[in-house]
Formats: C-alpha cells, structure tokens, sequence
C-alpha cells in the first residue's frame, strides 16, 4: 500500500517539471516533485536565446528561482528517483521511489527530460544491440542464464542489477561511485552482485556479440551483455510499465496530445521527453499546459 498521498506528482526537476509544478500547485491542488537539479540538462547550460531573457543566465540559477517560484505556490520537493510506476487498484497510481516508499497519486506528469549518457567507450557503439543495452527492463529476458554487467552507480544501475539476479547466472555493477539511498545499498551489499566500485570501463569487446569488459584497473570480466544505466530511469522505461504509448515513429518519445495527455487518463508529459526540439521554451510551454490540465483532471475526480 502507499504512504502518503498528492493530488499529483511530478517526476523531474527541469524546466518541464518545474513549470508544470508551480501552474498545477496554484490550481490549489497539492503537488509533489521527484528528481535531482543536477539530471537536467539545463544544469550545466547557460541560456542565452530565451524570449525576453537578458543577459545570459546559468541553468543551475534558473532552476534554483523555478524551484523557488514552485515552493511558493505550494509544490513540495523530494530529490529521490523513481524506480517504478503502476496503477493503483482503487483508481489513480502509485509511485515507488528508491527509498522503498511508495506514494499514491490521483495524476502524473513526467517530465524527466532524455538520457544522453553514453559511455564513450571502445566497442560500445559497434555493438548497441549485440550486447550493448541502454534498458535492462528492456532487454534483460535476453540474457537469462548467462553472466552480464550494469555500468552506473545511481539508483536506474542499482534496480536494473538486483533485477539482473533474478535472470543472470552472474551479475556485475561497474561504478565509479554509489550514489543511492540506504535502502537501494543495502539491498545492493546484501545481494549477490559483484560490485566493482571505483572503476571504469576501458573496452567493450567481442565480434558479433559482447565478449569481455576490460576494466581500467585491468581486470576483464566475461560476459554476454553489458547494460549501460546512467542516472534515473528514464522516462521512456517508467512509463512502459503503465502502458503509455510511444511516438509511432521513432519510439523514442512519449505521445502526447495538445493538452499534454498521453493515451492514458491522468497521465501527462512534458518537455524533452516529448520528441524536439529539445529547447527551454517547449519545455517550458509544455509544463504550463501539462500542469493546467493535470490540475484540471484531479478536480473532475473529485
């Protein structure tokens, strides 16, 4: 059973999220906010071609004055990442988060932006889909019996490893640092993951299928695949486990209508995660309307 509960609950920080946060909680609807400033993509940027905007301003003082402007309409924050979604059986839906607790919920809107995290590393490109995986809720049943490895030290890393297990003959998790809540690293201590913390990946090898991993402190690990999970899970993998539809053509993105919506009621997306342009102004245009109607949707529920 959930914990508490939000009329809605918005998952990521960005420019999306943040819009949508302070148009849903001045609906005088309560709001909470999932996710970490530093996943967005506009943290590290400085704006420079925003509409009325002058001079430049950094990402990380825009967040923090939307993060602001949220808090004071009355949206709560949590910097926790969600690990998974699912319809709650009385209607509405349930948020599981990293720490184990769950959150119940009458409207979602997801707004945690793309993953462009990519290794970098030698034969990683040369063998996406003969081994080499962005999603092991994807592509995870592939390998059952076999040894693989998970590469990230965030929560997306963590889950898809001790998910692994239960498919795996042997699971390896490359970090250079664990960066999970207490009860995500017990979970991880406890198990039989073979944690290889402190290290990078130098080499992915093998001809038509992953081989090896060449660690950089020269160790090499066989394995059949290697499931490459930076960050947060994405938005993509979340919302796949609810049923919500993906563009028809590229199946990369979320589809949504122009209120926002996507296929299924109570459920709403925003920004990046939306298809491009992959610019503030959409994103921030596309939180305003997502928040609206999500506010709009939980007063017609009640």
């Amino acid at each position: 059973m959930a914990g508490m509960g939000y009329d809605i609950v918005i998952l990521g920080t960005g420019p999306a999220g943040l819009q949508a946060a302070i148009h849903a909680a001045r609906g005088k609807v309560s709001v909470l906010v999932l996710g970490r400033d530093q996943q967005s993509s506009l943290y590290k940027a400085h704006v420079e071609n925003y509409c009325c905007l002058v001079p430049s301003f950094s990402g990380i003082e825009m967040l923090r004055e939307g993060r602001n402007q949220a808090a004071q309409a009355g949206a709560q924050f949590r910097e926790e990442d969600v690990i998974a979604l699912e319809p709650a059986p009385g209607g509405g839906f349930v948020v599981r988060l990293e720490s184990g607790q769950e959150i119940a919920c009458q409207a979602l809107i997801l707004a945690m932006g793309v993953s462009r995290n990519r290794l970098g590393a030698p034969g990683e490109k040369e063998l996406l889909g003969k081994g080499v995986s962005y999603c092991v809720d994807c592509d995870g049943g592939f390998f059952r019996g076999q040894p693989v490895a998970v590469v990230g030290g965030a929560s997306a890393a963590v889950s898809g490893a001790l998910t692994m297990l239960f498919m795996a003959s042997q699971v390896h998790l490359i970090c250079q640092e664990l960066a999970v809540g207490e009860v995500l690293s017990e979970k991880l201590r406890q198990s039989a993951i073979v944690l290889h913390e402190g290290r990078k990946i130098k080499a992915i090898r093998g001809q038509d299928q992953v081989q090896a991993l060449d660690l950089d402190d020269g160790t090499s690990l066989a394995v059949a695949g290697v499931f490459i999970e930076l960050g947060a899970k994405g938005a993509v993998e979340l919302a796949g486990g609810l049923g919500v539809l993906l563009d028809s053509e590229s199946f990369k993105y979320i589809a949504t209508d122009k209120k926002q919506a996507t296929n299924l009621p109570g459920v709403f997306a925003a920004g990046d995660i939306t298809g491009p342009p992959w610019q503030m102004a959409k994103a921030v245009g596309e939180g305003c309307v997502a928040g609206l109607e999500a506010a709009a949707h939980v007063k017609r529920q009640r």
